[in-house]
């Protein structure tokens, strides 16, 4: 395990809490030990803001949870998922040196407002701050019966620190218009704030430029499932959440990027991005 003066120094670099440093750190050995475990490795697909943070774009917003979408073939079942957790932690302590607790193991399986099965899970830890007290805790949200628009892929993990493995840490994730197409349904259907910053970072960066076709149709596919239409930019703009999306962006994002960028920086691009994602639309109207 590293020490804690390297925790200080990312915590100087990026101008966050030492202790959002610490969890991004433990994020990454807890990812290495689902993905290498034998049972739930092959089934788990990770996504959401942790996902686009450790997969995709290093300098992206820090996140806190993990979040999979659990394949056919895997269980959701409640001692089940604490019996793989408690080898995880075996795993990551003989890795890492990080400690997580058996005891603060916790998982809960419940059923979803879709009337589907999904698990709310939170893990202790105690890493390079050595607290004392309390021990933070890591939480990770399962769904089983979301849809899988598109095949996953074996992604490196982003682990910064100096006892990142020689080979890497990796991990099933969803492909990046998957995971772009997913944030605009969620921007949609409950307009907070890390949706909204989620959505434009992903746009803006040239890097992985998502192809549109793809994009669309991904996410048609998943607004079926949903039972949504597929949102446009009159249904951002008329959901009553648009007034607390503004209020709560400090609030919700301030701890996790640093500096955070103007809401209306990041609203005024909204347009511009459901214009693109409507291009062929948007061209047939101009036609007529």
């Amino acid at each position: 395990m590293i020490d804690k003066f390297e925790i200080m120094e990312f915590s100087r670099q990026f101008g966050l809490r030492a202790n959002v440093i610490e969890k991004d750190y433990v994020l990454g050995w807890v990812l290495a030990g689902i993905f290498n475990h034998e049972e739930i490795g092959a089934d788990w697909v990770f996504k959401g803001g942790t996902c686009i943070k450790k997969c995709y774009y290093e300098t992206y917003r820090f996140s806190e949870d993990l979040d999979f979408t659990l394949t056919e073939s895997a269980s959701l079942e409640e001692n089940f998922l604490i019996k793989c957790f408690k080898g995880i932690s075996e795993w990551v302590y003989d890795a890492a040196g990080v400690e997580i607790p058996k005891d603060l193991i916790r998982f809960e399986v419940y059923q979803n407002n879709r009337g589907g099965m999904s698990a709310l899970g939170r893990i202790g830890y105690r890493g390079p701050l050595q607290p004392r007290g309390d021990l933070p805790r890591l939480k990770l949200d399962l769904t089983i019966d979301e849809i899988l628009v598109m095949n996953p892929e074996i992604r490196d993990v982003h682990h910064p620190y100096s006892d990142c493995p020689d080979d890497g840490i990796q991990i099933k994730s969803y492909c990046f218009e998957e995971i772009f197409a997913e944030k605009i349904r969620a921007l949609a259907e409950r307009e907070r704030p890390r949706d909204l910053y989620d959505v434009v970072h992903l746009y803006l960066h040239d890097k992985l430029r998502a192809n549109q076709k793809t994009v669309l149709s991904t996410l048609e596919k998943k607004c079926e499932f949903k039972k949504m239409m597929v949102p446009t930019m009159d249904t951002l703009m008329n959901r009553p959440e648009r007034d607390e999306l503004e209020a709560e962006w400090e609030n919700m994002l301030a701890h996790q990027i640093s500096p955070l960028p103007a809401f209306e920086h990041f609203w005024t691009q909204i347009s511009q991005i459901m214009k693109w994602l409507h291009k062929d639309l948007n061209q047939q109207e101009t036609d007529v």
